[in-house]
């Protein structure tokens, strides 16, 4: 399988972009790297192997349970992590990919919780994990989004009942959202003509699933990712590369034979 930027792999992707009419996006924190945001496994982990400083699995300190029992730790290590997205913006890949619905029609799967790809203006965009940036109250009705923690105590209290506020992020644990799964099934079954995973390892099956699938089926993959995931050996083309440097030469190669 040709993998880095290579022309021709790049020339046959966007000769399947002209054919195609409805493309599925599935993303991961990779494609926030040109934005400056680490990945949180992999290459450039912001975790990697490494325990917190009281010695938990990240896994753990960002779970559900841990949530419940000691809050303080929980909200410790999410304010981490919107802190890394903290001044930062939305980058060309997020923006091709918005661009693109004007001529596919598009929908994004995107694990992230940083909100790049609604800023960007992507509309059709399941977030299976939430945004990070969205409050609620565990008990009452109480919602609210902000633009960073800067100013929150730690952990925070509903203004209105005194109970806990939580991001509405899905924590590990945690089942997915109800609402979101409903949608993605929706897009699966009208079916894609191209499916890309982008800067994600593919872990969890319900991001990998859609790219088996689609391989089962015959409908062309494309994988952007420096490193090998669990769907590399599945792919049919792979650019082994950061997602804002493939993503443009795609755009470049698809313009540049008259797009459709």
């Amino acid at each position: 399988m040709p993998t880095s930027l290579d022309p021709a792999v790049v020339a046959r992707v966007a000769a399947l972009l002209r054919r195609a009419r409805r493309l599925l996006f599935i993303t991961g924190a990779g494609i926030s790297a040109d934005s400056g945001l680490p990945t949180y496994r992999g290459i450039g982990g912001l975790y990697n192997d490494r325990l917190t400083e009281e010695q938990f699995p990240i896994e753990t300190a960002l779970s559900g349970a841990m949530l419940e029992l000691d809050p303080a730790i929980t909200w410790k290590y999410l304010h981490q992590i919107e802190a890394t997205c903290r001044g930062a913006r939305f980058n060309d890949a997020h923006a091709i990919i918005a661009a693109w619905q004007e001529d596919f029609e598009v929908c994004v799967l995107s694990q992230n919780i940083d909100g790049f790809h609604r800023d960007a203006g992507s509309r059709n965009l399941i977030e299976i994990h939430g945004d990070i940036h969205d409050l609620l109250c565990t008990r009452c009705d109480y919602r609210t989004t902000v633009a960073d923690y800067s100013g929150l105590k730690m952990p925070p209290a509903c203004p209105s009942c005194h109970a806990l506020v939580r991001p509405r992020v899905v924590l590990f644990g945690e089942a997915l959202p109800p609402v979101a799964i409903a949608h993605l099934y929706r897009e699966l079954e009208q079916g894609f003509d191209l499916v890309f995973s982008i800067g994600t390892t593919s872990v969890f099956p319900y991001i990998a699933g859609p790219v088996m699938q689609a391989s089962r089926m015959g409908v062309p993959t494309v994988e952007i990712n420096p490193a090998d995931t669990t769907v590399t050996g599945v792919v049919d083309y792979k650019l082994a590369a950061g997602a804002a440097v493939s993503l443009r030469a795609l755009r470049e190669a698809w313009l540049g034979a008259g797009a459709r």
